[in-house]
């Protein structure tokens, strides 16, 4: 799986092939994750850092637009609705 990438990353870096895998599956995980998942998870995080709701909501709307495959534009609401039903 992913061998060209296994490869290039075995002589461009300092990674064993194992190490290298592991790097390729981690990445490939984290965006696989979907934009609710995401928001979820976000928001969860934000809030643990002491955020409040509406900075938390713009922030992650503002970073949605950087995922490698970002979603759709959503509106404020719709992320909350994510959050809480």
């Amino acid at each position: 799986m992913h061998d060209e990438l296994v490869d290039h990353l075995t002589r461009s870096t300092p990674l064993s092939r194992g190490e290298a895998l592991r790097v390729i599956q981690d990445v490939l995980a984290y965006f696989d994750e979907t934009a609710g998942d995401y928001v979820r998870r976000r928001h969860r995080e934000l809030q643990a850092e002491g955020l409040m709701n509406a900075e938390i909501f713009e922030r992650i709307a503002a970073d949605l637009k950087y995922r490698a495959v970002a979603p759709p534009e959503l509106t404020l609401r719709q992320l909350r609705r994510m959050v809480y039903g």
